[in-house]
């Protein structure tokens, strides 16, 4: 019975991915667009606008692969489908930390690049933490 509930929510997570991914891949180009269509020299956007680009489209097609695979859970499965996003939080808050130590490392330096792309790493990490987290309240719930 709480099978399907489950599968319903791991879709819905996985949806919230794809949004989140292709909305930032979208958003990524677009100032890539504005950036080289007017010839400014904006070094932290750039930057930014790059990882946003990356990461999102890392995304997306991760959601994308994953929904191709989804199916009833049984008990253990559940259960391993807990650990794997518990696992994948972990990583989120990792890459904010990432973000974090290059764009101190990009201010001290005065290396304005990467201050950008240490922005675009947190903002995603950010992201992925909340969609992570957010899966796992539900989880909390169903397992």
């Amino acid at each position: 019975m709480w099978s399907d509930t489950l599968l319903s929510a791991e879709r819905t997570h996985l949806l919230r991915l794809a949004l989140w991914g292709g909305s930032s891949a979208l958003i990524g180009t677009v100032l890539i667009a504005a950036i080289t269509m007017r010839r400014i020299n904006a070094r932290i956007v750039w930057h930014f606008a790059v990882q946003v680009l990356i990461w999102g489209g890392a995304t997306l097609v991760f959601a994308a692969v994953t929904t191709g695979g989804l199916a009833m859970r049984d008990v253990s499965a559940a259960t391993r489908l807990d650990r794997v996003t518990w696992f994948n939080a972990g990583l989120a808050v990792g890459i904010i930390a990432v973000g974090a130590v290059l764009s101190t490392i990009g201010w001290t330096t005065r290396k304005l690049g990467l201050v950008g792309a240490g922005l675009g790493i947190i903002v995603h990490g950010l992201a992925l933490t909340v969609l992570h987290v957010t899966f796992l309240a539900v989880l909390a719930r169903l397992v």
